[in-house]
């Protein structure tokens, strides 16, 4: 229910010091002295380093631009063929395929995934691993690029082409085409194409705040609302879980205390540690295109 508040690093400034000391010390006495003569020797260091960062809000039509605007379907796909797994990518980035619909976290609400979407993910994750499915960029001179899905035939077991068969029926592609070109549409578009309906990060965060154990005094006092039983669907985002307690985790991969109460990430989960990584991913694949201002990085010499 919070607004999302992003900051940008706008400079970095090492500022250290090293400071170095010595003295020498001691006495002659007389010869009836009952002390006699003696030397000191002394040595001092002092090492100090205070880096400075500085950081400014993100805010304005790149900002909102980079939040609001759903990924190049293209760029998701680039990651399948950059070997993400498609069923992990795809259930964390798309809201529908060829209209079959996703699990989805709006204003509170969650609605779990169609079954044919959760087997239509199973299907391409197993084709995706055989490498009877890739990724083609094609230069049009009249639409500019276009990115084609291309399910190959060739040396194919019969086992991956009869799950290439299903995966057309689910998500209502033609059973003779091989390739399909990817269209931004939350509906159903022409044959021959496979629309996608991809998420904006905004969505993606949604969704991903939808698997967090919500504190029960939040609950109660009305300021959160409760999110369903992340076991309760077969979809592999399900097995991320975002945990929640009042004393701050031992084995935590990353955690923030919010509201008196600590909010973590196991270190022992490791699909909720790749989709953390992947939404870092996908910040700088939703980013505004031109040439961004790079963080001052200054370091005096001293």
């Amino acid at each position: 229910m919070d607004m999302p508040v992003f900051v940008d690093v706008a400079s970095i400034v090492a500022g250290y010091s090293l400071e170095t000391g010595g003295n020498i010390g001691g006495q002659i006495s007389s010869a009836d002295a009952v002390q006699g003569n003696s030397v000191v020797l002394g040595a001092n260091g002092k090492y100090t380093d205070r880096p400075t960062i500085t950081y400014v809000p993100m805010t304005g039509e790149k900002f909102l631009f980079g939040l609001l605007t759903p990924i190049d379907p293209k760029n998701i796909f680039s990651l399948l063929q950059s070997g993400y797994a498609a069923d992990f990518i795809l259930g964390l980035t798309v809201e529908s395929l060829n209209g079959v619909r996703n699990r989805s976290a709006l204003a509170g609400a969650v609605r779990e995934a169609e079954p044919e979407f959760l087997r239509a993910l199973g299907l391409l994750r197993d084709i995706q691993v055989a490498g009877a499915v890739g990724l083609r960029v094609e230069e049009n001179k009249a639409t500019g690029t276009t990115a084609l899905l291309v399910m190959r035939r060739d040396d194919v077991e019969p086992e991956i082409l009869e799950k290439q068969k299903q995966l057309r029926r689910l998500l209502h592609l033609p059973e003779d085409s091989q390739r399909f070109v990817l269209k931004y549409s939350p509906a159903r578009g022409e044959e021959g194409e496979l629309s996608v309906n991809s998420r904006s990060m905004l969505q993606i965060m949604t969704a991903f705040s939808s698997y967090m154990e919500v504190p029960e005094e939040h609950i109660q006092d009305l300021s959160a609302v409760p999110t369903v039983d992340t076991g309760s669907t077969e979809n592999r985002m399900s097995r991320i879980l975002i945990r929640s307690g009042k004393e701050k985790p031992e084995h935590a991969y990353t955690s923030v205390r919010y509201r008196d109460h600590w909010f973590w990430i196991d270190d022992s989960n490791w699909q909720a540690k790749r989709a953390l990584s992947a939404i870092m991913l996908f910040f700088s694949l939703s980013e505004a295109k031109g040439n961004n201002n790079l963080p001052l990085i200054t370091i005096p010499a001293q």
